[in-house]
């Protein structure tokens, strides 16, 4: 079903305007603003990524190891399937109706603490602005992906290793963490390529204030004064080389991760 899709775009994105056969369009992605979204869009990824992974895995502990109660496992679980799939435009009002500069948190921390965010430099409509916003779904995805993998550390080992006189960190370090590792890069692989991707979010939050490729990209297919379509399938080929570059790695590490699942 993606095949015909794709094959349309890579021809768009080999001939010019005219119809006739041409490398310019890739030769036009290195300019200053092209490379520039590129750049914004891998620091916007790999911050939301890293922040969602580190986030994530420490409440996926603690929902999993310290928490006994199957009730507040099952309430997590559920919000965190309902919250990775809530994005979109709904998220950006969702957000704008919080964080916004009269939102309800933005208001509450105003009167109870007498700051205000906005003054202090944070800005929805920004990077920091958008990496928490995508934090919303980066943060649960972890906690779904990861849950397994915790599960999967036997309890006997850790007896074991307190048998033999190890710490706690010990056992996180030598045993604990080399196992959640390659679930974790590839948990980090695979937010980078949802980051990566995502643009309702991003443009009803931020309009054209993010230089980033999938707005980029949405201006060259439907803006009035950049629109050039055949630019804008080179800089989706471009889109489609990073998410598959990170994708592959994803599954190569989870392939590796399930070993210790069976």
């Amino acid at each position: 079903m993606m095949v015909a899709p794709t094959v349309a775009l890579i021809a768009n994105a080999f001939v010019d305007q005219q119809g006739h056969l041409t490398f310019g369009n890739f030769a036009d992605l290195n300019t200053p603003e092209v490379t520039g979204a590129f750049a914004e869009s891998i620091r916007l990824s790999a911050a939301s990524a890293v922040l969602g992974a580190v986030i994530g895995l420490g409440l996926a502990l603690n929902v999993g190891r310290g928490i006994g109660s199957t009730q507040v496992r099952s309430i997590v679980m559920t919000f965190c399937g309902v919250a990775s799939n809530f994005s979109g435009v709904p998220l950006a009002f969702a957000f704008v109706a919080t964080l916004g500069r009269l939102g309800l948190v933005t208001a509450a921390i105003k009167a109870a603490f007498g700051i205000d965010i906005y003054a202090a430099g944070f800005d929805l409509a920004s990077f920091w602005g958008l990496t928490v916003t995508y934090l919303f779904f980066q943060i649960p995805i972890t906690v779904t992906i990861m849950m397994p993998a915790i599960d999967g550390l036997r309890r006997d080992w850790r007896e074991a290793a307190s048998i033999l006189g190890a710490s706690s960190w010990q056992y996180w370090r030598h045993i604990g963490l080399p196992i959640l590792w390659p679930s974790l890069l590839g948990t980090l692989a695979l937010l980078f390529a949802n980051s990566f991707g995502a643009i309702a979010t991003a443009y009803a939050l931020t309009g054209y204030a993010v230089n980033i490729v999938p707005i980029l990209l949405y201006a060259q297919i439907r803006g009035d004064v950049l629109h050039n379509e055949n630019l804008g399938a080179a800089l989706a080929l471009g889109m489609i080389i990073v998410m598959a570059f990170a994708n592959a790695i994803y599954l190569v590490l989870r392939t590796r991760a399930e070993r210790w699942l069976r």
